[in-house]
Formats: C-alpha cells, sequence, structure tokens
C-alpha cells in the first residue's frame, strides 16, 4: 500500500500534512503488514512513477477531482497532521472517506 500526502516540508518527523494547493513536497509512504517500509519526498506530484493506492487530504475542501478522475482513494485526516500520526490512523481505520 502507497499514501500519497501533501506536505509542507520533507523531514520525515517535522513536516505536516498542508493543503494541495499549498504542498512544498508529495511524500510517498510505503506501508507493508502494517509497518512503513519507505518514505519517499518529491517536489512535483508529476515525477512520482510509482502506483499510488490513497491520497490523504487534511479537510474535506480540498480540490480532490483530478484524484478520483485517476480512481484514486482519497482519504481526510481531519486531526493527523505528522506522518507518524497519519499512518497510525490508517492502520487504525480513523481516516475517513472523503464525502463529496
Amino acid at each position: 500500500m502507497i499514501l500519497l500526502l501533501p506536505m509542507d516540508g520533507d523531514d520525515t518527523q517535522e513536516s505536516e500534512l498542508t493543503g494541495i494547493l499549498s504542498a512544498s513536497f508529495w511524500a510517498t509512504v510505503e506501508i507493508e503488514e502494517g509497518k512503513v517500509i519507505e518514505i519517499n519526498f518529491t517536489k512535483n506530484r508529476e515525477d512520482i512513477e510509482c502506483f499510488v493506492d490513497a491520497v490523504i487530504v487534511k479537510d474535506n475542501y480540498e480540490p480532490v477531482m483530478e484524484f478520483i478522475d485517476e480512481q484514486l482513494m482519497v482519504l481526510v485526516a481531519h486531526t493527523q497532521r505528522t506522518i507518524d500520526d497519519v499512518v497510525e490512523a490508517y492502520l487504525f481505520r480513523e481516516l475517513h472517506d472523503l464525502a463529496l
């Protein structure tokens, strides 16, 4: 499973989830058997070559139509902001499907 997160920086511990339009970096987080395998950062979303399973956004009002058009699952992290918190919430199924 690979999650895509819009982030305000490229530090795994310090960066926080941000809005899609204000993302400075995009993090791909690979999860396997409940563990984080790899985290990569890229400046441009278009440079991501791996298959992404889900996009995590910070609220219901993000511009996500391009992700939906690509048939990606869009999940909302209402209170989680760090990568660790988002991953934990994902693993415990605490993220919400985007309400359109």
